[in-house]
């Protein structure tokens, strides 16, 4: 199988990918970002959230993710500007008292919506470590990735 890179012409140069000949189809994707915090930041931890000088940790950095995904065209060279249907982002601790930020978009389009999941998932991430540091630098964002896709040519699903 043939690797081909998108963003390419037949010459190697840069280029938008065309979607004029695909088809409309629903799509969706859903990224996660996850975010190791030092004890001392989560002992503040109550009910569900942070809560810092600048704010609400968690909910500022849900608001930070939509507006990033969103601008997602404007950050990512050759990505496409796409007005999307909806995002919404999960925030939650799992059993290793990590942070994992979910960020599930969706858009009836001719062009996937990945990267607006990734970026909302990223910036979150980033919002968080933001509104921590002051407390440590002792935070890591440990991975992003997606979790899964539908639409478009073929679905994904990260098992």
């Amino acid at each position: 199988m043939e690797s081909k890179i998108t963003h390419l012409d037949k010459q190697g140069n840069p280029t938008m990918v065309d979607v004029s000949a695909k088809q409309v189809t629903h799509r969706t994707a859903t990224a996660q970002s996850i975010v190791a915090l030092p004890p001392e930041v989560l002992q503040l931890l109550a009910d569900g959230e942070l809560q810092s000088k600048k704010g609400a940790v968690f909910q500022t950095a849900i608001i930070a993710g939509i507006m990033a995904a969103k601008k997602t065209g404007d950050l990512i060279p050759l990505c496409h500007p796409l007005g999307m249907d909806n995002c919404m982002i999960n925030i939650s601790l799992n059993e290793e008292d990590e942070v994992v930020i979910n960020c599930t978009a969706s858009i009836t389009a001719k062009t996937g919506i990945e990267m607006e999941a990734l970026v909302g998932a990223s910036v979150a991430a980033l919002t968080v470590y933001d509104m921590c540091k002051a407390l440590s630098h002792d935070i890591v964002i440990k991975e992003t990735k997606l979790i899964s896709k539908t639409g478009g040519k073929r679905d994904f699903k990260r098992t």
